[in-house]
């Protein structure tokens, strides 16, 4: 007979299931006492153990979960985290942690109170936590789309290379990039959108141009410094022709006290990091990557990147920004600070007066994210339907694409999709 020291714990498990199905067939105090002998001599198990397992039913084996029990209601909580995760363009853990107290009073407004332990556990919840409960609806397609930028062989001994970075610690130093909504062809005319980005705050700006002329890119960035709330101290470009011309030159040189106008070095887009990532975050995600080659589409993407979508970024979703890197061995480790809204970095850099400080925050208070998405929303239902206008006028057109489509920008019109931020929530 096999002893406990040549068994495993499956054989253990098989052997144990026979001597119970044995056990309950038995009549008879005797014959029950060689059981239990029998299973103390095979297995090991002290006398006592050996009759509680032959006494216990048989059933499913239930693994339990290891570590401390969860104390979120998961269902509870993911229903709110859904919500604001779905208002606030689907932020990371980290970035949603950080935006729900702006978040949650706004929540209350739209969905009703919540009750008071589940408003505390929001409030305690880690970024980690945020990450696994969202996990089952978090969107992986994600589209390329082509780089549109040509060289500009003007002015280029005229403004300087720039590869170190200016002080982060002030608003006011810009880096500026197109983006092309071209499609899969950068032929022939198109929208193109202007994006401004400031250093310091992340604070963004934009606007949509027909085919980057000078002139067209020079009456955006006009508009684009009168809504900044600072002065423009410094402007960083790609080697692109709409950038470095003439026009451009003049208008930052020629003024009482001149901006400082630099480049990025010629294939170095990195140069460029910071407004690299709003051209995912602030206009990909917003139109996708199909092609919008009627101008009539200027004024409805114009009216949502002028006011519903630039108080969206800028005041209520947070981002993160890189204090060092480093490599130890083959690792590069980065470390970022606490993510925060250009609003709060605004107010915290301290180079507001008293005046556009009370004017910033008396805007703030009176903004709503949700309502905000919900215009949103409406501007991009207006964007569709002169989509719709053109191609019954003989335009061929593609529908915004879906952030979350799966399908290439060359899928049919019939199996385009409607943009993400149109997505409804449970």
């Amino acid at each position: 007979m096999e002893t406990s020291g040549s068994l495993s714990m499956e054989s253990k498990r098989e052997y144990l299931g026979k001597m119970r199905w044995r056990y309950a067939q038995a009549r008879g105090r005797r014959y029950k006492s060689r059981l239990i002998e029998e299973l103390v001599v095979v297995c090991g198990y002290s006398r006592k153990y050996a009759i509680k397992l032959l006494r216990r039913r048989a059933g499913p084996r239930v693994l339990k979960r290891s570590g401390p029990r969860p104390i979120y209601p998961a269902e509870e909580v993911r229903l709110v985290l859904k919500r604001i995760w779905f208002g606030s363009d689907q932020l990371c853990g980290k970035r949603l942690k950080a935006a729900l107290s702006e978040w949650l009073p706004h929540y209350e407004k739209e969905y009703g109170p919540l009750c008071l332990p589940l408003k505390e556990k929001l409030e305690s919840i880690s970024a980690a936590t945020i990450d696994r409960l969202l996990a089952p609806v978090r969107a992986k397609a994600r589209p390329k789309g082509r780089g549109g930028t040509k060289p500009g062989r003007w002015l280029k001994n005229q403004i300087p290379l720039q590869t170190d970075q200016w002080d982060e610690r002030q608003p006011g130093f810009m880096e500026a990039d197109t983006v092309a909504h071209c499609g899969n062809s950068l032929e022939g005319d198109f929208i193109w959108s202007l994006c401004f980005t400031d250093l310091a705050s992340g604070w963004t700006e934009l606007r949509a141009v027909w085919n980057k002329g000078s002139q067209g890119v020079m009456a955006a960035v006009r508009e684009m410094e009168q809504k900044l709330p600072f002065a423009i101290l410094g402007f960083d470009c790609d080697n692109g022709s709409e950038f470095l011309n003439h026009h451009l030159w003049r208008y930052f040189a020629r003024r009482k006290e001149p901006v400082q106008f630099t480049r990025s070095r010629p294939y170095h887009k990195n140069d460029n990091a910071h407004v690299e990532q709003k051209n995912w975050t602030h206009v990909r995600c917003l139109l996708g990557y199909e092609r919008l080659e009627t101008e009539e589409l200027l004024r409805p993407i114009n009216a949502l990147y002028r006011n519903a979508w630039a108080l969206y970024h800028n005041h209520f979703c947070p981002s993160m920004k890189l204090k060092e890197k480093r490599r130890e061995g083959a690792r590069q480790i980065k470390q970022h600070d606490a993510p925060k809204t250009p609003y709060q970095r605004l107010l915290e850099s301290g180079a507001l007066d008293a005046q556009k400080r009370a004017v910033l925050q008396e805007q703030h208070a009176a903004l709503n994210p949700f309502a905000l998405k919900r215009q949103i929303e409406a501007g991009l239902r207006e964007i569709q339907r002169a989509l719709r206008a053109g191609r019954r006028s003989g335009d061929s057109v593609a529908l915004v694409a879906s952030l979350r489509s799966p399908t290439p920008s060359t899928a049919s019109p019939e199996r385009r999709c409607k943009p993400n931020l149109t997505s409804k929530v449970a």
